[in-house]
């Protein structure tokens, strides 16, 4: 470990302008100097120490540690920099720790050494007051902007509290309301159905109302309980065709989407290679997509599922002309707790549950799912899904 030579009053001179020389040699006299390898500690944070430190030459940083775990850089001290100043007014623990970056040079002065030439000379006196002024002037200001943007960062936090509490307190009214309405629908049409002089055709009418209300109360749940349980249950993944399932998929979906004016179309790449995956649990994510899809198209128009292979990923991509979602509200739009009823002049029901469900599947998948939508124009969802390695 080789330090070059250096003259320690040059660079006392340089960290306290205005000392003279006699003054900085006398200082030095006073001091003893160490040389440090890269990597050792100067001084450790919460250690009581009263040494006050000058660079002779080298590199120090300086690290602090945050909320018990964080270790964070404050800043580098190079040549002509000095350290430890707080040593020289009280004996209070260090406030951060000085680790060496490169083999490091310092002059290192007890208090009591200190206090001694700063009594034999004034102009020194009034040197280092005002360097270790202006520094803890410095460490001042860096406190005060370290507060500054721990203020806003809880800021935000508080705000995204207060965003996902009313978030959820609208997901429970709405769940409130999605199973209060077909289950007061149904119980009204059950008794309907029990009186004995009613027509048979009335009759069966208000049976399938209530069949057709237990139906959305029992998918409701089934899709409460399911985002619960994925979290908890780990999928059995086998090699799956994606090309079939969703074409299965589609076909299932076909008479909701003729009944809602609809045109569902399906474009699948030849030699789509099967993937590892849970069919029952994809098959659910891209249902939700599909009916979303034709859900928010209720002027009619046109849904197209495509399956795709570029490169190492095999992409679903659902298509719709439907009303589109506004930019405002596309970031949260997978949100667990988040749903819109209205969009232009349409109004849409249920809780938005889906979109959550697609997101937590595809990712447990190991792929992602984004969007892009222009509002009155329409909405694209891809899915994009990992090809595994060949193996040699």
């Amino acid at each position: 470990m080789e330090i070059p030579d250096i003259q320690p009053y040059q660079v006392l001179q340089q960290a306290f302008p205005g000392i003279p020389r006699d003054e900085a040699d006398e200082l030095v006299k006073s001091g003893q100097m160490h040389i440090y390898p890269e990597g050792a500690v100067l001084c450790r944070e919460g250690a009581v120490e009263d040494t006050f430190y000058i660079i002779l030459e080298g590199e120090v940083r300086v690290t602090k540690v945050i909320n018990d775990e964080e270790v964070r850089l404050l800043k580098h001290l190079y040549t002509g920099d000095f350290f430890g100043e707080m040593a020289l007014i009280h004996n209070a623990p260090r406030a951060a720790t000085v680790q060496a970056v490169r083999p490091t040079q310092v002059l290192a002065i007890r208090q009591d050494d200190f206090d001694r030439v700063l009594q034999n000379s004034s102009s020194m006196s009034m040197a280092m007051v005002r360097e270790v002024s202006r520094r803890l002037r410095e460490n001042d200001e860096m406190a005060i902007d370290s507060l500054r943007v721990k203020a806003t960062e809880l800021s935000a936090a508080y705000q995204r509290l207060a965003e996902e509490e009313f978030a959820r307190r609208e997901f429970l009214t709405t769940i409130a309301h999605e199973l209060r309405t077909p289950l007061t629908a149904a119980n009204g049409f059950l008794q309907v159905a029990r009186r004995t002089t009613l027509d048979d055709a009335i009759r069966q009418s208000s049976l399938e109302t209530v069949d057709r209300n237990l139906q959305k109360i029992i998918t409701l749940v089934n899709d409460i309980l399911f985002l619960q349980e994925i979290d908890l249950i780990f999928s059995e993944f086998q090699p799956t065709d994606i090309g079939a399932l969703v074409l299965d998929l589609t076909n299932a979906y076909r008479p909701h989407a003729d009944k809602k004016g609809v045109q569902l179309q399906v474009d699948i790449a030849p030699a789509i290679p099967k993937l590892p995956a849970d069919p029952k649990t994809l098959q659910r994510a891209l249902a939700a997509l599909l009916d979303n899809a034709i859900k928010f198209s209720p002027d009619g128009g046109t849904v197209l599922v495509q399956v795709a292979h570029r490169e190492d990923l095999v992409q679903i991509i659902f298509h719709d002309t439907g009303v589109g979602i506004p930019p405002d509200i596309l970031p949260r739009i997978f949100d667990r707790f988040f749903h819109t009823d209205e969009l232009g002049e349409h109004l849409f029901g249920g809780v938005g549950l889906g979109l959550s469900i697609a997101r937590q599947v595809v990712e447990q998948h190991g792929g992602r799912i984004h969007v892009q939508s222009t509002p009155g124009k329409g909405s694209v969802f891809v899915v994009e899904l990992k090809v595994p390695p060949k193996e040699a």
